[in-house]
């Protein structure tokens, strides 16, 4: 049975790594400033991470909410903390979010399994 947080990470590395072989100077730009805007600094790495995970949502960007969420797990993020978020998020956003706010969870339950 496939795995969809392995297909995803699969797809999305194939993909980055065609997109920096293009040697196109403002995408490899944008890609380093969030790598750089992820690090830690003021404010720590779990929380800009779950920062990026309300914009992501509102902004209703799935591939953006399933990086973030792998992101938020690989930072120690509870079920609680996310759950916080996304309700922020659709706060925020408003009932058009909801279709998004699925997919989220259910990814984490994904996450989470594969965290044992």
């Amino acid at each position: 049975m496939p795995n969809p947080v392995e297909e995803f990470n699969d797809y999305r590395a194939r993909m980055n790594e065609k997109l920096l072989e293009s040697d196109n100077k403002v995408i490899k730009r944008i890609f380093n400033l969030d790598t750089n805007a992820y690090s830690p600094g003021a404010l720590d790495v779990k929380t800009k991470e779950l920062l990026g995970l309300v914009a992501s949502a509102v902004l209703r960007c799935d591939d953006c909410v399933k990086y973030h969420l792998e992101s938020c797990s690989k930072q120690g993020a509870s079920r609680e903390e996310v759950l916080e978020t996304l309700a922020i998020a659709t706060l925020v956003g408003g009932t058009i979010v909801i279709p998004h706010l699925r997919r989220a969870y259910e990814y984490w339950e994904l996450l989470e399994q594969q965290q044992g």
